[in-house]
């Protein structure tokens, strides 16, 4: 394998599964196997998409590719660079501090109105994380005060 143009693109995550994906898959189809190092390092890079909390690891994946150009074009007029619209694909924040995080000087750039209107397309667009059921802290905490003899 020889590199034509170092660092010529920035991918996303859900690019770079996609891709690892079908390798995969054709290698499968071709019977045949990668060398050893990719074949784990694919194992390896796909069961980290997988792993939660991240978007990937939904089942199936709430988002694909093709959601990317649509996603350029509803946060256009907001003026996401291009670094902050990758780490809001890679992320997917659910919440204003997460996407403090992603945006730089976000309180200067953005009203409240905008912040939760950037999460909205986030959301419509990217799926939102499934909500997690609540345990029973309550229970826990009404039995910790009792003493059992």
């Amino acid at each position: 394998m020889k590199i034509l143009e170092a660092q010529s693109a920035v991918l996303t995550n859900v690019e770079v599964h996609t891709f690892l994906s079908n390798q995969a898959k054709e290698y499968q189809d071709q019977k045949r196997k990668g060398p050893a190092n990719l074949e784990m390092l694919r194992k390896d890079v796909l069961q980290y998409f997988q792993t939660p909390p991240g978007p990937l690891s939904q089942k199936p994946p709430p988002y694909d590719t093709s959601v990317i150009p649509v996603l350029i074009r509803r946060l256009r007029p907001y003026q996401i660079t291009k670094g902050e619209l990758i780490m809001l694909l890679n992320i997917r924040p659910a919440n204003i501090p997460v996407l403090n995080t992603v945006i730089e000087d976000m309180e200067d750039r953005f009203n409240n109105d905008q912040q939760e209107e950037i999460l909205g397309i986030i959301a419509e667009l990217l799926g939102q994380f499934p909500e997690e059921p609540e345990q029973d802290n309550q229970a826990e905490e009404d039995n910790e005060g009792d003493v059992v003899m």
